[in-house]
């Protein structure tokens, strides 16, 4: 299929990144959507920047094909450089987000 799946995700309860950001993101690979992409906003930023079993779970999933990708002013103020240097895409999410609304393009908020 090729739909495109995003997940914005501003819950940094780290059970809710387990349990359903990054299960869902996973799994919706296998079968379900062509392309998942995590997008990283607020608090989750920190969460991925400072909790080293989030980030190794974020590199695993990115390696089975899940894009990860935060707002640069969240990204500035909660872990900037430590989400770079994992990889992650860190670009202005307004005008992209508000695209997907406009759209009505498939958005997962969590």
């Amino acid at each position: 299929d090729g739909q495109h799946l995003h997940i914005l995700w501003t819950n940094a309860d780290p059970v809710v990144f387990d349990k359903m950001v990054l299960m869902y993101a996973v799994n919706s690979l296998v079968g379900l959507v062509g392309k998942v992409t995590v997008i990283l906003w607020g608090e989750t930023a920190r969460l991925a920047a400072a909790d080293p079993a989030v980030r190794e779970r974020i590199v695993l999933a990115m390696e089975q094909g899940v894009k990860f990708s935060a707002c640069i002013t969240c990204a500035k103020e909660l872990g900037w450089s430590t989400l770079r240097d994992m990889g992650l895409e860190v670009i202005s999410w307004g005008p992209p987000l508000t695209e997907l609304l406009k759209t009505r393009a498939p958005l997962l908020t969590v």
